[in-house]
């Protein structure tokens, strides 16, 4: 096993820590019991059929043969990120007699944290969970900050709360297995991390592609733990998103309203931010908080990082998915721009005209994109 890095997470509301490191599956359960302060009782995993075909014998393998844990199964796809799935999920842990006392360990992707994290919010008006998240997606950004929630038919996390897990185990081995397209996915999110804040990162990213690309184990264990490391700070001086913490949107206002104009099916999460930050940056060179050659280097990095799939979207469907953001409060459309490398700002007063023109810039570029996967059309 690798040495395992330790990252402290200190909120308001809650503090604890995030681990990052090679073989953490393999000792999870002495783990589980050095952050729970008990034995390895009433714990209940929730995790996907695929997650669990790949890793189920090790997950187990550190739990005590006659007492290993209930296994709950969250099918994959935004479609089952739903109320009624919590709820089946919520009798299932009634009938296992789960109690206030019970653990709930989140296993899987950003989906299976969200969503599990929202179940423990809610099981008997609280219980504690730990996040062990799968793909890198979830190791650098979904599984730190305590937001859980699911999705209606009107947009994404529009019912949740926060409710920040006991701890988070990022085992980089777990990501040997991601696909191709899933970790670049993931990749995405860090480079949006050495936008806003990181520029050491973003500068390690655009020096070492290759590297990490190549899942070297070194190069992706720095990778998430900046990016984890970047999240916490932030997170520790905004817990609830009234300020700072707004940063972390960057690439979500019109990264949100394709993934619901192409109804959560076409795109992954992180391929969708990935063009709102081409957006975002566009809008950003507009209004001069960025330079030329410092939108040129943002927008280099992130296709250094792609293939993206291309696009076909009507610029006014893009538009009305967009004003369903959740970001925007009482009326006002709140957009997150790159001040520089290493920094951003939200900006309040970003007019219908401004957003059309980076929507059409960025469809037109989507249209033209030459990534191997299919073409979106809506």
């Amino acid at each position: 096993m690798s040495r395992v890095r330790t990252i402290q997470v200190k909120s308001g509301s809650a503090g604890y820590s995030v681990f990052v490191g090679r073989g953490l599956l393999s000792t999870l359960s002495r783990r589980l019991v050095n952050v729970r302060g008990k034995g390895p009782r009433g714990v209940f995993v929730l995790t996907s059929p695929e997650i669990w075909s790949l890793w189920a014998d090790a997950f187990l393998e550190s739990f005590p043969h006659q007492d290993p844990p209930s296994i709950l199964f969250l099918q994959p796809g935004e479609e089952h990120k739903r109320l009624r799935t919590v709820e089946r999920l919520a009798e299932q842990l009634a009938e296992a007699r789960a109690d206030r006392s019970s653990l709930l360990i989140a296993f899987g992707g950003g989906i299976v944290g969200d969503v599990g994290g929202f179940l423990a919010a809610i099981f008997m008006r609280g219980i504690d969970y730990v996040q062990v998240p799968t793909t890198l997606l979830a190791q650098v950004d979904s599984s730190v900050g305590g937001k859980t929630g699911v999705n209606l038919q009107a947009g994404k996390n529009l019912v949740g709360c926060f409710h920040h897990p006991l701890a988070v185990f990022a085992d980089t081995e777990l990501l040997q297995t991601l696909p191709s397209r899933e970790l670049r996915a993931g990749l995405f999110e860090s480079v949006k991390a050495g936008i806003i804040r990181h520029p050491k990162l973003f500068g390690y990213m655009e020096r070492n592609a290759g590297a990490i690309l190549a899942r070297d184990p070194k190069a992706i264990e720095y990778v998430v733990s900046a990016s984890i490391q970047m999240k916490a700070e932030v997170v520790g001086i905004d817990e609830l998103e009234n300020g700072l913490r707004m940063i972390l949107n960057y690439g979500h206002t019109l990264g949100h309203a394709i993934e619901a104009a192409t109804r959560y099916r076409k795109l992954l999460h992180g391929e969708a931010v990935a063009w709102g930050m081409i957006a975002a940056t566009r809008l950003g060179l507009a209004r001069q908080t960025v330079t030329r050659a410092q939108a040129d280097r943002i927008e280099k990095l992130i296709f250094e990082y792609g293939p993206l799939p291309s696009l076909r979207l009507p610029v006014d469907r893009l538009l009305d998915a967009a004003t369903r953001d959740k970001k925007n409060r009482s009326g006002v459309r709140r957009v997150i721009l790159p001040s520089g490398i290493g920094n951003a700002v939200v900006v309040e007063d970003v007019t219908d005209a401004e957003l059309h023109d980076v929507a059409e810039s960025m469809l037109r570029t989507a249209r033209e994109s030459s990534a191997t996967t299919d073409s979106v059309k809506e």
